[in-house]
């Protein structure tokens, strides 16, 4: 059983360690090094066992309403043991937190192509409670559209607003 804690210094480090030993997600060089510099201004979390840091996520506010997951990744050995769940549990903890009533997450859509990385991605997501809300076929670029997918935050009555 591992701990959960908050990275403050390192970040890119982190960053390019995890999405490198993920080639299957994560192969272009160009888009793990914007990772990496971007997570240097956001809030970041580990899971840590014996030691070592095998998953990270990354939390980009867009209050009052919503806080987005801009990275979750885990390392590969450490797949299948409960690391991202742990990292999605501390999400929803630091979106309602901040007042936040949803937590949001973008991921590769379906392409018509055999990518069970990216399925199993997408079947993560929705064992965590994420609803699959929209593709934005050019969001990102034309061969890679993006799945948009939200939560809403427990402790939220339905049909609730605010004014």
């Amino acid at each position: 059983m591992g701990r959960t804690v908050e990275v403050l210094t390192g970040k890119a480090e982190l960053c390019r360690s995890i999405m490198g030993a993920l080639p299957d997600w994560f192969s272009e060089p160009g888009v793990i090094e914007a990772s990496a510099r971007a997570v240097e201004e956001l809030p970041v979390f580990g899971y840590v066992e014996a030691d070592v840091v095998t998953a990270m996520i990354a939390l980009k506010p867009h209050l009052p309403d919503a806080v987005e997951i801009a990275l979750i990744a885990t390392r590969p050995d450490y797949h299948g043991r409960g690391a991202g769940r742990h990292l999605v549990d501390v999400a929803e903890r630091f979106a309602y937190a901040s007042g936040a009533r949803l937590l949001t997450v973008k991921t590769l859509a379906p392409r018509g192509r055999d990518e069970p990385q990216f399925e199993a991605t997408r079947r993560f997501y929705d064992r965590t409670g994420f609803v699959r809300a929209e593709v934005f076929p050019k969001l990102w670029h034309e061969d890679h559209p993006c799945l948009f997918m939200v939560k809403p935050l427990a402790g939220m009555q339905p049909g609730e607003t605010t004014l």
